[in-house]
């Protein structure tokens, strides 16, 4: 087993599995997000079982694990890939056999990395450690997750950050999703086109997703 995760394809084999796993926790966080639509007590209320139910802090530490799995091996087949190929040789123009955000995965990933910890700072940090005001609904005291999320929707640079990195997490999912399946050996002649179809479907859905909510807001603040 340690021979197969220390060759190359075992570290392709578990960037593809961890890459698959935050594309799920991304659909799961997008479903979560569309209930700061439904008003306060709405998101109030999902945001509580979130934080307190038992499954989801089980999942926690196995998210945060993904993350550093992806962010570790994808870095170092990267940096191996860019040491050992042969520039001084030949240097070979693939923009007409590659898509854009083929050729800058790595950078596609280094600004969502930076979001992210943009994004925890200013909301999970904030849940864990920061000052929050509660609200009681049905005699149970629940953090007002809403209120804090929805402020910083009302500043425009912040939701521009937000739409910024949802199209940069866009462009890395159209390649990362299909490359995932492709190392798995799913991506057959059989597959191709349908994992093709729901790649792009599916990163619609989510660089929408992630923009028109902060958009919504904003628009919202700036119109009643």
């Amino acid at each position: 087993m340690s021979s197969f995760i220390n060759a190359s394809i075992g570290k392709k084999f578990l960037v593809s599995i961890s890459g698959l796993f935050l594309i799920s926790f991304l659909a799961v966080h997008l479903f979560v997000n569309l209930f700061l639509l439904g008003g306060q007590e709405s998101y109030n209320l999902i945001a509580h079982f979130m934080a307190t139910d038992y499954v989801i802090s089980v999942m926690e530490p196995m998210l945060a694990i993904g993350f550093l799995l992806h962010i570790i091996y994808s870095s170092y087949l990267t940096i191996t890939n860019q040491s050992t190929r042969p520039h001084k040789y030949k240097i070979v123009d693939q923009s007409d056999t590659t898509s854009w955000a083929s050729r800058n995965m790595f950078v596609l990933g280094g600004l969502v990395l930076i979001f992210l910890v943009i994004h925890l700072s200013n909301f999970w940090f904030q849940m864990q450690f920061g000052e929050m005001e509660y609200i009681e609904y049905g005699g149970v005291m629940v953090q007002d997750a809403y209120s804090l999320v929805t402020a910083k929707f009302t500043i425009w640079w912040q939701v521009l950050l937000y739409v910024a990195a949802a199209g940069f997490l866009g462009l890395h999912l159209l390649h990362g999703f299909q490359s995932a399946f492709l190392t798995l050996g799913l991506y057959n002649k059989i597959w191709r086109q349908r994992l093709m179809v729901i790649g792009i479907l599916y990163t619609i859905v989510i660089t929408a997703g992630f923009s028109l909510i902060p958009l919504y807001f904003l628009i919202a603040h700036y119109t009643t």
